[in-house]
């Protein structure tokens, strides 16, 4: 069945990211579908985070970068001179992978990024706290615990407010890099249930070293290697049947 373009979330073409004098991202050209978990593959430093970063600028947080080529969020161009960062932003959320609450209550966590936008009507920040807390299934844990340091939460829980946070400026897409890499099992198991959710509602890109996770989560698989992007598609066929030797053995723990 031919792809709609209103299918498309975000698409790269001919993406290229320099640090300095290292050719970090070579010639990326993806397509990421709305409403679908995309896994990001690869061995460390083969330029999953890059990619993962350059899909809301977090890349030019790190001084001398130069990216060519063109990354498209619903086919506008996210590094046209005119883009408002901050809307950028607000539209692409990130989650890390080492949790990192504000050092502040549960509450104003949740709560801060809407007073920014301009929200201060206490009666509609209690809704978006409430609301963003329930989208992350965390709202029964923490209900009532909104006064206390976030910093008081485990870490599995502080991972998932830290996605509460990022719902609560209703963003369209959310960006994981390794958020369950610190987690204990427990906690892993109900982040990755988590992200299937979030996609009834938001786009999901996610990166993971864990062949396992990519395979429960994710419907599509984009697979890199030394900057290059060897092989995209849906998740259960990538890994049934890569079409290229590389994706092959990296699925099958001969590298990595």
């Amino acid at each position: 069945m031919r792809t709609k373009i209103s299918d498309i979330k975000i698409r790269t073409e001919r993406l290229n990211i320099y640090y300095g004098t290292v050719h970090a991202l070579k010639d990326i050209t993806v397509r990421i579908y709305a409403n679908k978990v995309t896994a990001l593959i690869g061995p460390s430093g083969c330029g999953k985070s890059t990619f993962l970063k350059s899909l809301n600028r977090m890349n030019e947080l790190t001084g001398g970068v130069r990216t060519e080529g063109g990354v498209y969020l619903d086919e506008k161009d996210i590094y046209s001179p005119q883009v408002d960062m901050a809307k950028l932003r607000g539209r692409v959320g990130m989650v890390f992978q080492q949790p990192n609450p504000f050092p502040m209550s549960v509450y104003d966590n949740i709560a801060y990024g809407p007073r920014i936008h301009g929200i201060r009507k206490k009666s509609e920040l209690d809704a978006i706290v409430e609301d963003s807390l329930r989208s992350a299934a965390i709202w029964e844990e923490v209900k009532n615990r909104l006064g206390q340091s976030a910093l008081s939460l485990s870490g599995g829980q502080q991972q998932r407010l830290c996605i509460a946070r990022a719902l609560a400026i209703q963003p369209e897409v959310i960006l994981m890099d390794e958020p369950t890499s610190a987690l204990d099992p427990a906690s892993t198991l109900k982040t990755e249930e988590l992200m299937k959710i979030l996609r009834t509602k938001y786009t999901v890109v996610v990166v993971t070293h864990n062949m396992q996770q990519a395979a429960r989560v994710s419907d599509d698989t984009v697979f890199f290697l030394n900057g290059e992007l060897v092989e995209a598609g849906k998740t259960k066929e990538l890994f049934a049947y890569p079409r290229d030797s590389r994706t092959r053995d990296y699925i099958n723990g001969r590298f990595g």
